[in-house]
């Protein structure tokens, strides 16, 4: 019988754990921010909330191998909503949002405090997808404005995280996309979901990725099971998740994907409501997602044992009911 893409070993000579990504059998990396930094910590970063209704400059986070609410870690300096993040193991990184604009802003993981300005996006957009390498952020799509018939874009930036500056042109996605989602192993960015016109009500269920250390266009991954936006993508080095979203009716479906290979999502379970609008982060060994529309602002945080199948449990809550939040980690799949 064939081996399984993304089937799990342990290789008794080398004493290590792998996985089989179609072709070959793969070492696992033994990183693990829970080891190296006291546990690794998720970060929720802006959004649009209630009491009143306005945009949030709020940052919470947690630890990742614990459950409990939220912590609030300081402020963004500029608005967060619709923005969208991603991470070294030091430095976090957010990037444009509502109303639409160019600007990058970084915080420090480890501490708690303000986010600071680290450079500008090459073009202006909101509802732009994010993830990263242990060096490199990437930032796709979005769109100019929320506004029906508002140009959306297919344009990659790529940043070095541990430097300050202006993004750079990477490439193009496969298609246009705003309101999709992203998540990375160390070598492959990938894209999934969103809408190609505004308004929101056509999606696609269409996923990419690209090799990030490269420069180049996205390549064609395969498709998630139902087409929407919305969604909220998370990562280990091993396997991708996207949650929920809306096709416009909100979803509480989990997919998840094998990063090294190419194919079609598959059913990982549910999360604990239907719900759209939210993030996810992720460690090693967990998916964590906060926020979000349902409808109504809410501020659930819930999870999943990446590695496992089955269907999400209750974490805790945000400090702050909200949706269009930018979510990282400093334990997830790209590191």
């Amino acid at each position: 019988m064939p081996i399984p893409s993304g089937a799990l070993r342990f290789n008794s000579d080398s004493g290590k754990l792998e996985y089989y990504n179609g072709e070959a059998w793969w070492q696992i990396d033994n990183f693990s921010a829970d080891n190296a930094t006291g546990g690794a910590r998720g970060v929720f970063a802006g959004g649009y909330g209630n009491s009143p209704v306005a945009t949030s400059n709020t940052i919470d986070y947690v630890t990742i191998s614990t459950t409990g609410n939220a912590t609030d870690f300081g402020d963004c300096y500029s608005t967060g909503y619709t923005s969208n993040s991603c991470a070294s193991t030091t430095r976090g990184i957010i990037g444009g949002g509502f109303p639409a604009n160019n600007v990058i802003q970084y915080v420090t993981i480890s501490s708690t405090g303000n986010s600071q300005d680290f450079g500008d996006l090459t073009q202006a957009r909101l509802y732009l997808n994010s993830c990263s390498s242990s060096t490199r952020g990437i930032f796709s799509g979005g769109s100019a404005s929320p506004t029906p018939g508002s140009t959306i874009f297919n344009v990659i930036d790529y940043i070095t995280i541990a430097s300050t500056g202006d993004a750079k042109d990477f490439g193009d996605t496969t298609i246009i996309r705003n309101n999709g989602s992203a998540c990375a192993s160390s070598t492959r960015g990938v894209f999934a979901g969103g809408t190609s016109v505004n308004p929101v009500t056509s999606v696609n269920n269409t996923i990419d990725f690209i090799t990030i250390s490269t420069l180049g266009n996205a390549a064609d991954f395969g498709d998630l099971t139902v087409g929407r936006n919305s969604l909220g993508g998370c990562s280990n080095a091993i396997r991708g998740l996207f949650a929920a979203g809306g096709t416009p009716t909100f979803l509480n479906t989990i997919d998840y994907i094998t990063i090294a290979s190419t194919g079609n999502a598959i059913d990982f379970g549910d999360k604990t409501t239907t719900i759209g609008n939210m993030q996810g982060c992720a460690s090693a060994t967990r998916g964590v997602w906060g926020g979000g529309y349902s409808p109504g602002f809410q501020n659930v945080i819930d999870y999943v044992t990446i590695m496992s199948i089955g269907n999400a449990i209750d974490f805790g809550d945000l400090t702050v009911k909200r949706d269009g939040i930018g979510a990282l980690s400093n334990g997830h799949g790209g590191l």
